[in-house]
């Protein structure tokens, strides 16, 4: 019985750790295809990362941003054929690209090299990055950011994994105290002690 609750224990243990780190590594190696940064449209694919080195040397992000503040925004065209056509960018703060205010306006141009890059300062809130290729037809990508605001998604994700390995740990310990063979166990040993009491 004590072997098998240690078992199961340890599976408990083992899940919880995958979930958390699955959760923490979100972003991490993913396939290209999945990697929430990229967008496609047909066979064109670009990629948006965003860098405040000011706060965390090495992150980069892609929707949610920790911070307000300086901000470098980074596209990657990663389709070739991208390169040759004009391409524009512009952030807009706000939550949708009609309503809100344009804080970034790069006119299309062409980015031999395969990377529009700028710096901006973010404030807190929502915002809108908004990629248009002057192809035929016109590629249009979005990205709607969020700057330092509470991601619950990532929150639950994060707590999935401990609140699950809690719960196994109440239902098991639970299970241990109503058990029969713990209950006989310790009557046994109750006995033997009143015994050597006796002696």
């Amino acid at each position: 019985m004590v072997r098998q609750i240690i078992q199961v224990s340890i599976a408990a243990l083992i899940l919880a750790t995958t979930l958390y780190a699955g959760a923490a590594l979100a972003h991490g190696k993913v396939a290209i295809e999945e990697d929430s940064c990229m967008r496609r449209i047909g066979e064109n694919m670009i990629h948006f990362s965003a860098y405040q080195p000011q706060n965390d040397i090495g992150g980069h992000y892609c929707t949610d941003i920790p911070h307000a503040g300086d901000t470098v925004l980074v596209v990657d065209l990663i389709d070739p054929a991208l390169r040759d056509m004009p391409i524009g960018m512009k952030v807009i703060k706000g939550n949708n690209a009609t309503d809100g205010e344009t804080i970034i306006n790069i006119q299309p141009g062409y980015f031999k090299d395969g990377v529009i890059n700028t710096e901006s300062t973010l404030e807190q809130g929502e915002h809108v990055v908004i990629v248009t290729a002057e192809g035929v037809p016109p590629l249009n990508y979005q990205y709607q950011l969020r700057v330092e605001m509470i991601n619950y998604a990532a929150v639950f994700r994060a707590a999935i994994g401990p609140v699950i390995g809690l719960l196994l740990m109440i239902v098991l310990g639970y299970k241990l105290v109503k058990s029969k063979r713990l209950k006989s166990w310790l009557a046994s040993r109750h006995s033997k002690i009143n015994e050597q009491s006796g002696d």
